[in-house]
């Protein structure tokens, strides 16, 4: 395909925040769990730094308690936190998609990622749409033009939330549909559509998260 541009990813205090926390609330990782800097950042392939900074974000979430030896301890998570998360969510989400909407604003980037993602699904690329998942969102949060915002919607970022009942690759489909209907009312300029739309996808995000935790 020609005039592809790179996929904007997430800082590497990003990217461990947001591995650690879909870990975290997918229970891969379990109440109790004691982890190190170095394992990690092994795990990540990043270094002790940024994961420094994804265990100050989520002490402050309360997901994971910090230990003296730099290390952490994974604290329960109940119904009421995912509901809460989520919620905060779909909150911040969905205001800036509604920015995202107004009239004269650049939304080029929006579609270009919209589209490869498309087609990485249409390849069955599943790990390529993971990253133009979040590519579709930062996009959205760049383009609404709120820098605290978007620095706090980062910070809540988690990824593709999984259902126990489908596969990635059903949950894929799911997704993009969801990003077309945000995709037209923001193309359409039509903010209320698109804030809705946005809002819909993220709680839908939370259904399927209480679906697994349950």
């Amino acid at each position: 395909m020609n005039g592809l541009k790179p996929i904007k990813m997430p800082s590497a205090k990003e990217k461990v925040a947001a591995e650690l926390r879909k870990a975290i609330l997918s229970r891969q990782m379990k109440e109790g769990e004691v982890l190190s800097l170095e394992s990690v950042a092994t795990q990540l392939n990043v270094s002790a730094m940024p994961v420094r900074e994804a265990f100050q974000i989520l002490a402050r979430d309360g997901l994971i308690q910090l230990r003296k030896n730099k290390g952490a301890v994974v604290l329960g998570i109940t119904e009421t936190y995912i509901k809460e998360h989520y919620q905060l969510r779909a909150i911040l989400e969905s205001a800036a998609a509604l920015l995202a909407a107004e009239p004269e604003t650049d939304i080029s980037e929006i579609e270009s990622v919209y589209e490869e993602a498309e087609e990485a699904l249409k390849e069955g690329n599943l790990k390529q749409y993971t990253d133009l998942n979040r590519a579709f969102h930062h996009e959205i949060w760049s383009a609404a033009g709120n820098q605290k915002m978007k620095n706090m919607i980062s910070e809540l970022w988690n990824g593709l939330s999984m259902g126990s009942m489908v596969s990635e690759e059903d949950y894929a489909k799911v997704s993009i549909k969801e990003h077309e209907r945000i995709w037209r009312a923001i193309k359409a300029h039509d903010q209320k559509e698109a804030q809705k739309a946005m809002y819909d996808h993220i709680m839908r995000s939370r259904d399927d998260m209480l679906t697994y935790y349950k």
